[in-house]
């Protein structure tokens, strides 16, 4: 990475840029340069035209595309394990079966629970009492007509009328109970109806609650067989921490919840758990006890290779996807590996030496040694170091980057014509470690002060 450009005073020398070079240099021949016999010790160099390179360094870690780790769903025995480590697999494929009484106890509970639910809280009823005040209404008048017809047969007028006034006042007694028993009946049924609706609520509730909970015990049992959830190779427990390249496991730990330092990009990391201990195997036998949650498998996919690079925030705007870099791994010796850039997160995270770094993805590839030969293929969680080539220039006027200094606030070199030194300010593009590219201010076979520019002055002679 690259310290930040700070302003400088005049005729102080630019600071060289800690990038690599990739493009070889062609300058003229260096003189040396004096103004008498105590003079300072100077030297020259022409400006040329040259191929340069900006490149930016980044610790990186290599990461799967994909890793998953299969946990027991519930206390139980590991009852079959079908397949070996470092076994290549594919997706849905069944690699382990965990025997669990409790699981399958707590599914029959849940049956049981769910039948009665079903079965209870049918409604309430209390007959058809609308049908039962309509039969009494016709049986009252039917007496009634009867009990008119034999008053009006009596032939002695005041009986026969004393008769009738008796069953008139009686009926018009039942009218006015009719009239009371109605609306008894219409507020009992109002109740009976409120009160059927509550119950099939909470009965509708009960039968809810128990298919939630038998699909829950279901689920459980049917997790009980492990498969693989993506294609990869298998290996025994959960993710173990691995590599660091900014500085320590605690840091990647808050930075990527432990996936970085698994050799694991973040964003396709699936839920998995923390290895054991050094020293000690996690793989579990078959009859194996296990608990909930226990690690039991891991998949990973190493079908693309990736690398998750840490760039500082001095740099980062450089980096654009696309941009291609060399990757030299720390476990490789001598070998060379291509990199592309396909994304830069937005989102800064705290490098462990405090600084503000983001992260580069990258889409790793093939690999070559000194020789030419293919380099071997690397793991998940291998330290690298990318070189990021974020600008070039093909023929580009450049001069070496230590005739560049600051001056009033802006990039200068000193140019000498006809024997005398004199200040021009030019504009830097690509900047390499040894060569930088000049835009405008300086011309190609122009005589350029390359060392000692900060005991030069304007004007001075220079022989």
């Amino acid at each position: 990475m690259r310290r930040p450009q700070l302003p400088r005073p005049a005729g102080t020398t630019r600071p060289r840029l800690l990038v690599a070079l990739t493009a070889v240099a062609v300058l003229t021949a260096t003189t040396a340069a004096s103004c008498g016999d105590d003079a300072p010790d100077l030297a020259l160099a022409s400006a040329a035209r040259n191929p340069v390179s900006e490149v930016i360094d980044a610790p990186a870690t290599v990461t799967a595309r994909a890793a998953a780790t299969l946990t027991a769903p519930a206390d139980g025995t590991l009852a079959s394990l079908p397949v070996q480590p470092g076994q290549s697999v594919k997706r849905g494929q069944v690699l382990a079966v965990v025997d669990s009484p409790s699981a399958q106890q707590r599914l029959r509970q849940a049956k049981e629970a769910l039948d009665a639910a079903k079965r209870a809280g049918r409604g309430v009823s209390t007959g058809d009492l609308t049908s039962s005040r309509r039969g009494t209404d016709k049986a009252a008048n039917e007496a009634f007509d009867a009990a008119r017809e034999a008053a009006e047969k009596i032939a002695d007028p005041k009986v026969r009328g004393a008769l009738l006034t008796q069953v008139t006042a009686a009926k018009r007694q039942y009218t006015a109970a009719a009239r009371s028993a109605d609306q008894a009946v219409r507020s009992v049924q109002r109740g009976i109806n409120g009160l059927s609706s509550a119950v099939g609520a909470l009965s509708a509730a009960q039968r809810l609650q128990a298919q939630q909970g038998y699909d829950l015990a279901k689920s459980t049992v049917d997790a009980l067989t492990l498969r693989a959830p993506i294609a990869g190779v298998v290996q025994p427990g959960g993710t173990r921490a691995g590599g660091s390249p900014t500085g320590g496991l605690a840091g990647l730990l808050e930075q990527a919840g432990g996936a970085q330092a698994a050799g694991l990009d973040p964003s396709v990391l699936a839920p998995g758990q923390g290895g054991p201990p050094a020293g000690v195997d996690d793989a579990v036998a078959v009859g194996g006890r296990v608990t909930a949650g226990t690690p039991v498998l891991t998949v990973v996919d190493t079908g693309q290779l990736g690398l998750l690079a840490e760039v500082d925030e001095t740099d980062v705007l450089l980096v654009k996807a696309g941009v291609t870099a060399a990757v030299e791994l720390d476990a490789v010796t001598g070998a060379s590996y291509d990199a592309t850039v396909r994304s830069v997160d937005v989102l800064p995270t705290n490098s462990a030496q405090g600084g503000v770094t983001y992260r580069v993805r990258l889409a790793l590839g093939a690999g070559k040694l000194a020789e030419n030969e293919p380099a071997p293929t690397p793991r998940p969680g291998m330290n690298a170091i990318v070189h990021l080539r974020v600008r070039e220039a093909a023929d580009a006027v450049t001069v070496p980057a230590s005739a560049v200094f600051s001056a009033d606030g802006r990039d200068a070199v000193w140019v000498v014509r006809d024997g005398k030194a004199g200040r021009a300010a030019v504009t830097v593009g690509v900047q390499g470690s040894d060569l930088v590219q000049i835009l405008n201010g300086v011309q190609p076979g122009d005589r350029i002060v390359v060392r000692g520019t900060d005991q030069v002055r304007d004007g001075q002679e220079v022989r």
